[in-house]
């Protein structure tokens, strides 16, 4: 997910425009053997963060003991540290506790028809020298049954790929963007190609495969993206034509730069764009005031209606501050409080940065709630969300499960406790 905030921040707010265009859509992208129906169903989904790729903020337990060293700040560092077979016996104990059949099963009582599962390449398609531990594979096996069990349809998110497409943490490897150098562009797709074989007869509940997340459109060759894109839809609908394919915006213009993209009249079809809306990464978002937040939110909604393609917001967050602690990087500070390089103060982090939802102010529970209320509200005016991210240790403005116990995310999905902000 995020991390490494400042590039992040210059991705988002990046509206670098390609002349590399293809020929205009002649027609909706229709509905062709996908087992959800993203013509007409509304995606409400949730993202199964700090699971298969480590980031920091979500699980800082797991990084504690290089809490003053800094020495490990990602899966890489992590696993480089430990050797293989201490990284392995870690990791696993991780993967088989960290979400079980009872997290899919709240989440589907919850009135969520969908998970995101990010995963790195090194799972499926590791290269050698690289100091990353496999296992990951057999236990998505058995998630897609237990989301076969509760209802749930998967999208299986190819969240880090060699080189690193956007030097952020959630790449598995912090530091340089090196993707698109060298051989990593084909070992991208072998892992694609790994991972639409294997779960080809599972397109039931694998209903799209997401070829990359958040590629850095901003520093990378975006003609490349967009051959990789191309190259990355056949290798999906080749292994399987029940699969949808879903790419990420680059942190390009989701509608000024994607409409156009990918063609119905030469035969592409069941595309879906993932834009990711987050509005805390810039001393001047962290400043907004929770009113200025919420009216953010919904002029989205009208530009996500108007893309030529099915659109969700697969990711986003109820949180107005970047106070969680190391959602910046490891030994990072925040921009809200102050305490990130080159930022100002705001407000204090007490309260943002460790603790559960439960332990937050009256006024913060108020504006989260707000906030989701009309990011729901804009979001569902056209294919839907995924949030980011179900569960976390200690971040309680991203905690999806405690949010729900809290009654801060509405129950049921359709209700409101702040009908009408968005008109």
């Amino acid at each position: 997910m995020l991390s490494n905030s400042f590039l992040r921040f210059a991705a988002v707010t990046a509206s670098l425009l390609s002349s590399v265009q293809c020929a205009p859509l002649s027609s909706p992208l229709e509905k062709r053997g996908v087992s959800f129906d993203y013509q007409n169903q509304k995606v409400r989904g949730v993202n199964l963060g700090g699971w298969f790729v480590l980031e920091p903020w979500i699980t800082p337990s797991i990084f504690s003991e290089w809490e003053t060293s800094h020495a490990v700040v990602d899966e890489y560092t992590y696993t480089q540290t430990l050797g293989k077979s201490e990284a392995s016996t870690r990791l696993t104990n991780h993967w088989n506790t960290w979400i079980t059949q009872d997290d899919f099963n709240q989440i589907a009582a919850a009135g969520l028809n969908h998970v995101r599962i990010p995963i790195g390449y090194w799972a499926v398609a590791p290269l050698d020298g690289d100091p990353y531990v496999q296992g990951q594979l057999p236990i998505l096996d058995q998630a897609i049954g237990w989301a076969r069990s509760a209802g749930l349809k998967v999208m299986i998110d190819l969240h880090g790929a060699p080189g690193s497409q956007n030097g952020f943490d959630n790449s598995g490897r912090y530091g340089p963007v090196n993707w698109q150098q060298g051989n990593t562009v084909q070992q991208t797709l072998n892992a694609i190609q790994g991972l639409a074989t294997r779960y080809a007869s599972d397109a039931d509940v694998v209903s799209t495969i997401e070829l990359l997340n958040e590629p850095l459109g901003p520093v990378l060759d975006l003609s490349g993206i967009d051959s990789f894109y191309q190259s990355g839809y056949q290798t999906v609908t080749s292994a399987s034509q029940n699969y949808a394919t879903t790419i990420h915006d680059a942190f390009e213009d989701f509608k000024n730069y994607w409409n156009g993209k990918f063609n119905t009249a030469s035969g592409d079809q069941n595309i879906i764009l993932d834009t990711h809306q987050y509005q805390i990464f810039s001393p001047s978002q962290v400043a907004m005031s929770p009113s200025a937040h919420v009216s953010a939110a919904c002029a989205l909604g009208p530009q996500l209606a108007s893309t030529d393609k099915w659109t969700i917001v697969g990711e986003w967050t109820g949180a107005q501050t970047d106070c969680a602690k190391w959602l910046n990087g490891l030994g990072k500070g925040a921009r809200y409080d102050g305490t990130f390089p080159g930022s100002s103060y705001v407000g204090s982090c007490a309260g943002k940065d460790v603790g559960t939802v439960a332990g937050l102010s009256n006024d913060d529970k108020t504006n989260l709630a707000s906030f989701i209320d009309a990011q729901l509200d804009a979001y569902e005016q056209h294919t839907g969300w995924i949030f980011w991210t179900w569960k976390t240790e200690s971040a309680p403005e991203w905690h999806m499960k405690d949010l729900l116990a809290a009654g801060l995310f509405p129950q049921p999905l359709s209700s409101r406790k702040y009908p009408g902000q968005c008109g």
